[in-house]
């Protein structure tokens, strides 16, 4: 249990890092070091993780941008495919969808108006 604690704030910890040539450095020796076989199944299994994606981890050191709005949004639709599963019409599925995320722009909707 200490071991899968102490490399999942390893790996937080690569987020820390100030630079892209330090934050290289630092997921290169994450991943030797959690390839030995001293540690649990679970860690090297998490070194294998961050070695295959390593270039897409490393590639936020250069730009500070994440996929989150793109999740935000998929997220959003796998939740109201949900609750909408009787909506047989993409029009009023959009509708739903646009009402679920908030405050739509009502003008982008010229088949409904707001009462």
């Amino acid at each position: 249990m200490q071991a899968t604690w102490t490399a999942k704030e390893a790996t937080r910890e690569l987020y820390d890092v100030p630079t892209y040539e330090l934050a290289l450095q630092f997921i290169d020796q994450l991943i030797r070091d959690m390839a030995d076989e001293s540690w649990s199944v679970e860690v090297r299994s998490l070194g294998r993780t961050l070695k295959k994606w390593r270039d897409q981890i490393i590639a936020w050191h250069k730009l500070h941008i994440t996929n989150g709005p793109t999740e935000s949004m998929n997220n959003l639709t796998t939740r109201v495919q949900r609750v909408a599963f009787d909506l047989r019409s993409f029009r009023n599925y959009r509708i739903r969808a646009l009402l679920y995320a908030g405050k739509p722009h009502w003008s982008l909707l010229t088949t409904i108006t707001p009462r």
